[in-house]
């Protein structure tokens, strides 16, 4: 997974080192959804959530915030930093 190149989506553009909303709906879709619900690395990120501030682990590469539900992602790619995860905005909900 860590080779995913811009074809790794479904052909909606964006890519893995798009920003915001657009990172998140590329890896939500990428590889048909196989990758959002897949383990990032070494037990996730730490993060804060750039929606609330609460602090949480990113586990998965797409994954909501406990406390105000707020997605953020990471691509594969870029999954060894956690200043790589995006937010995708506060009215975002994933289908």
């Amino acid at each position: 997974m860590s080779d995913c190149g811009s074809g790794c989506g479904d052909g909606g553009g964006g890519g893995p080192f798009s920003e915001g909303r657009e990172l998140v709906e590329f890896v939500a879709n990428a590889h048909d959804g196989g990758v959002a619900n897949a383990p990032i690395p070494d037990g996730g990120l730490q993060t804060k959530c750039q929606g609330c501030g609460a602090d949480f682990t990113l586990a998965t590469f797409v994954g909501k915030c406990p406390e105000c539900e707020g997605v953020h992602a990471v691509s594969p790619p870029r999954a060894d930093d956690q200043a790589n995860i995006q937010f995708a905005g506060k009215d975002f909900k994933l289908p």
